[in-house]
């Protein structure tokens, strides 16, 4: 399966042996998810036509979403509409601790990509 990345960020790792791949135009996927003002509907739906398009024309089976939540229930339609699976990544929180050279422990969260969540 492939997985298109339609976030902001850049794919983990573990979200890559997933199956996730980062679009061709990522500068394009990033200008599309970013609101300077308080869109309209008819800008929430054009936007996520475009995403969608992008996932469609990628040949991606599905999708990684997340961002502004005012946009992502447009994105899911869209992508619905196109026949990409919308998912989101679960993910948990792991606590690490290393011991320091002086002898005091620094302790880290580190989250950990787990699934996705189809919605």
């Amino acid at each position: 399966m492939t997985i298109l990345n339609l976030t902001q960020h850049v794919a983990s790792t573990e979200q890559i042996s997933a199956g996730v791949v980062e679009p061709a135009d990522k500068p394009a996927v990033s200008k599309l998810l970013t609101f300077d003002a308080a869109p309209d509907g008819a800008e929430l739906a054009r936007r996520a036509g475009e995403l969608a398009a992008m996932a469609a024309v990628a040949g991606a089976s599905a999708a990684m979403i997340g961002g502004a939540p005012f946009f992502m229930s447009a994105l899911e339609r869209a992508l619905k509409a196109t026949g990409v699976r919308p998912l989101y990544a679960f993910s948990t929180r792991e606590s690490v601790e290393t011991v320091l050279p002086d002898g005091s422990t620094r302790k880290t969260q580190v989250f950990r990509h787990t699934g996705w969540v189809e919605v």
